[in-house]
């Protein structure tokens, strides 16, 4: 199998908060496997911005350290020293005067520039406005923004409004790595590329869609941005409603990073206020060898949710009618992300009311197994009359494609899209502030109505009336499939 690259120019990629957690789990080993995969030109830099006082080695030698623990397969020794040639550092006060200087004379001239911003929202205006103020940034420069992007509606118009005194929105790259995941991309592959689904993608064949992202672990070391931020604010109103995008979306004109946006944001745009009792909020709580998430945040009183299920509708021809189910939580029975289109079922049975129930699912694996699974219905073997079962058609990426399946992961492919210009998986302006618009009212109302957050067993399923909004609609969440 041949994977087909797209050359990129010389360039410099500087990293905002080089030694942090971010750079050293996720950025840094994706540069160094886009440089084993020859994607790093010739002269091509990495240059690490922080406030710690070190000398370049001292930082190669970090760099050295999160290559060693956080690749999954045991770097080339020689091929780690050559990308370490490539990477220089920098001391730098991101809201004062220091060291910016040194940066200035660092950069050279005829290279696109790239800024990442691996560091708190708060730093983001400082950092965009000294880039321009010291002249680091031209016109062929781009800027690489992490969520949260807001805390709501009136603070991301803010953000917004303070990037584009110094950037054009051209040049602004909001990332949001499950974009980056292979699957994800190929929701709209499948779509679009196949004449199997899209005639079917509406409401007169399928009956429900459901999203489901799952997480193991607690909130962690995270619980103050956590208490402040709960499930809705961290993955309802950014992850899973980027899923939902492509998974509702219109078809594009063309496979163009404006023209796809356009259509994500038509379906943000469609998305019908949420009944209060279509909402459905939980805590996890203390469990073998766990804290509960009350002891996470420290707040006994917490009313900050680390479960959010949601019924949602699309007010347009192609969904109307159709819902939306949509579930994330910590501390969840399993770690899995997978988007599962439920068709409807065939309008008259032939076989009788003893072959039971049966309907297609197309279920997509995000994480951990990546892959597509058709759930289709066959006869059950043997000599018993015509009984049906409902089969899969299982598609693993890793089965299917071999060790081309996971070459890159989701920073890879990103940060590489920003080295090239190709914002189609990045968020506008616009699509930010409109799923805000969407997500301010859903919070609005629960701090209103005082609502509590109902308790949920770790390393379980949620709480249970996540599966009374379902069953009081005759359905069921489907089951994680691997």
């Amino acid at each position: 199998m041949n994977t087909r690259k797209t050359p990129v120019n010389v360039f410099d990629l500087v990293v905002f908060g080089g030694t942090g957690d971010l750079a050293r789990r996720k950025i840094l080993p994706a540069m160094f496997k886009r440089f084993c995969a020859g994607e790093m030109p010739d002269g091509s830099r990495l240059i690490g911005v922080a406030r710690s006082a070190m000398p370049v080695e001292a930082y190669r030698d970090v760099v050295r350290a999160a290559l060693d623990e956080f690749l999954k397969t045991p770097p080339d020794p020689e091929a780690v020293e050559h990308f370490l040639q490539r990477i220089e550092y920098v001391q730098l006060d991101a809201q004062g005067e220091d060291g910016w200087q040194s940066l200035a004379e660092m950069m050279l001239p005829d290279r696109m520039r790239a800024f990442y911003f691996s560091v708190g929202p708060s730093l983001f205006s400082d950092l965009a406005a000294r880039l321009r103020l010291w002249g680091l940034a031209d016109e062929n420069s781009r800027i690489v923004v992490e969520k949260p992007f807001g805390h709501d509606l009136e603070t991301a118009k803010a953000l917004n409004a303070e990037l584009a005194t110094h950037f054009k929105e051209c040049q602004i790259y909001r990332i949001d790595h499950y974009l980056g995941k292979e699957t994800v991309q190929n929701l709209m592959a499948v779509r679009f590329g196949n004449m199997l689904f899209e005639p079917l993608w509406n409401s007169q064949y399928i009956d429900h869609i459901q999203i489901t992202v799952a997480e193991t672990v607690g909130v962690g070391g995270r619980g103050a941005y956590y208490q402040k931020a709960g499930a809705m604010r961290d993955m309802m109103q950014n992850h899973m409603m980027q899923l939902l995008c492509l998974i509702a979306m219109e078809p594009p004109a063309k496979f163009d990073p404006e023209a796809v946006r356009d259509e994500k944001l038509k379906v943000i745009r469609a998305l019908d206020p949420v009944e209060p009792h279509h909402i459905i909020r939980g805590q996890y709580t203390s469990g073998e060898d766990v804290a509960s998430f009350r002891e996470d945040v420290a707040d006994a009183r917490s009313k900050t949710e680390s479960f959010i299920a949601l019924k949602c509708h699309l007010s347009n021809w192609r969904w109307a009618g159709t819902p939306f189910y949509l579930r994330t939580g910590k501390r969840l029975k399993t770690r899995s992300s997978q988007i599962t289109v439920v068709f409807k079922d065939a309008p008259h049975s032939i076989f009788g009311p003893a072959s039971g129930r049966h309907n297609n699912e197309l279920t997509i694996q995000l994480q951990p197994d990546e892959g597509i699974i058709l759930d289709v219905t066959i006869k059950e073997p043997g000599a018993g009359g015509m009984k049906l079962i409902d089969v899969p058609l299982d598609m693993s990426f890793a089965e299917a494609l071999g060790p081309k399946a996971d070459a890159a992961d989701a920073y890879e492919r990103l940060i590489m899209d920003v080295i090239r210009g190709n914002q189609t998986l990045f968020m506008r302006n616009d699509e930010v502030e409109a799923a805000w618009a969407w997500t301010d009212p859903v919070i609005k109302g629960w701090e209103l109505r005082g609502d509590v957050p109902k308790p949920y067993d770790s390393f379980a399923n949620g709480p249970d009336d996540s599966s009374q909004l379902l069953r009081r609609d005759k359905r069921e969440w489907r089951g994680i499939k691997r």
